[in-house]
């Protein structure tokens, strides 16, 4: 669920109304989904507002995403790592948020 931005110097008051509409609403540019990657050990998730301060939620979306142990994640630029437990399950995904 994506803002539609408006440029630094747009002035159409509808573009610009519909963007502080859909962030009332709860959409946002910075949530997305991963899946574990199978059979390794860490995953590397692309993520263009992320940045080494910020802090990264992330919720499993399925059964075996929330089994998944040893869980934690390392911010970067544009990206970030998530580790985990090796398994060879292909729908360990996750929702996740980056703020900062």
């Amino acid at each position: 669920m994506s803002v539609a931005i408006p440029g630094l110097r747009d002035t159409d008051p509808m573009r610009l109304a519909n963007a502080i509409r859909q962030l009332a609403e709860g959409r946002s540019n910075a949530v997305g989904s991963a899946t574990l990657a199978p059979g390794g050990t860490s995953t590397v998730v692309e993520a263009t507002n992320c940045s080494p301060d910020s802090v990264v939620l992330l919720t499993a979306k399925t059964a075996t995403a929330a089994a998944a142990t040893g869980v934690y994640v390392v911010a970067g630029k544009g990206q970030f790592t998530i580790y985990h437990d090796s398994s060879a399950a292909t729908d360990r995904t996750f929702g996740f948020e980056t703020r900062g």
